[in-house]
Order: C-alpha cells, then structure tokens, then sequence
C-alpha cells in the first residue's frame, strides 16, 4: 500500500514539475496545457494517461479495496469463526484455567473483528465468508482439518489442552501470513489496520501459547 500511495504521489509530483516548465515557457498556457503523464495502475489494471492537470489533482491517499482487501476479509471472517468453535470447547473440556483464560481473550477479541469485517465488507456490497465467500478451510493457512477439529471436541484435560494449544497456533501462524500478504497486496487502509490488529495480537498470542505447552 505505500508503495502504491508513492507512485501516485510521485507521479502527481512529476507531473507538476513538467507543468511548472512548460508554464515558464508560455506564461498563458497554464496546467491544462502540460504534457500527459503515465499513473500507475492498481494490481492487475492497466496504467493511465492523465493530462498534468488531471495527474496533479489525482488523490495520492486513494485506498479504493482491490480484490485483495476484499478476499481477506472474506477469508479473515471463516478463519476467525473456526477459532471461535475451538475457543468454545475450551471451558467444558479444558483443565488448564491458562488455556481457558487465553481462548476467552481469542473469544473477547475476534467476535468483534468478526463484525467489523462484515460491516466493512457491507460497505462495498460485498458478501462475508462462509457459503458467500466460497473459501474453501485448504486455501487458508493455518486452518484445522475436520479429523482434527473432531479429535479436539472428543478430547477433554489435558490431552484437549494440548492439542488446543497446538492446533490454535498453528491457526494464529496462519492468521498471520493472511496479514502480511494482504498489507503487501491490497490498497485499503482500513483492512492494512485490521491486517496491522491481527499481526500484533495473534503474534503475541503464540508466544504465550507456546510457552504453555
């Protein structure tokens, strides 16, 4: 996303500093009559050719979702909702009070991530995951297969703590490279934010995780 806002902003600059010539030379001509500039296009669009003008009043801060932004929500939304089914088996089943402490955390902090990543995706007429998504669990790092989501509800003790704690940070791993991906592909600043959240608060999480095992 920087690297895009910079390529606008530098070809606004660009554009500008041929206008700035240009008027030198012909004091009446003005902006409208510079040379046109090539702008970059967003991922997997064509660049454009504006008039400096047009280039010099392009929004360097456009953070219009491409579809990167949008498939992460989308994705983010089932990732997260599978955590939610792990962390709900951890109070019944569990016996370690860490264990059940940390998947109320995960519990407090995704079901709200979950809801800000619909409303987002709402905003832009976008539908959320599940069957509207159409993701399927083995496109997504990190997410836990149905034999092994059937061995964590059939456990209980310390054997459900263990295989929690191992499967749940093997989910936060994956979690994490969603994030990095999308704040290396996608445009928008409000899903760079909620990549920014997952990172910071699932990386700190792993830590603790595993220091539990």
């Amino acid at each position: 996303m920087p690297v895009r806002r910079a390529s606008l902003a530098a070809a606004a600059l660009f554009a500008l500093a041929l206008t700035g010539c240009d008027a030198g030379s012909d004091s009446g001509s003005g902006a409208a009559a510079g040379p046109s500039v090539i702008v970059p296009g967003k991922p997997g669009e064509p660049n454009r050719t504006l008039s400096a003008q047009d280039a010099a009043e392009q929004r360097v801060d456009d953070d219009t979702p491409n579809r990167a932004d949008i498939d992460f929500a989308r994705m983010m939304i089932e990732h997260h909702r599978q955590a939610l089914e792990m962390t709900g088996l951890a109070a019944e089943q569990g016996e370690s009070a860490k264990v059940k402490a940390l998947a109320s955390r995960i519990t407090a902090a995704q079901g709200p991530e979950i809801e800000a990543m619909e409303s987002w995706l709402a905003t832009y007429d976008e539908e959320g995951g599940g069957a509207g998504g159409g993701h399927k669990h083995a496109t997504m790092p990190g997410m836990a297969t149905e034999t092994q989501l059937k061995k964590l509800r059939a456990a209980s003790g310390k054997a459900f703590d263990q295989l929690f704690l191992t499967l749940m940070i093997t989910h936060h791993e994956g979690a994490v490279t969603m994030a990095a991906d999308v704040k290396a592909q996608g445009n928008n600043v409000r899903i760079e934010e909620m990549a920014d959240d997952v990172v910071a608060e699932q990386t700190t999480e792993i830590t603790r995780m595993r220091a539990m095992l």
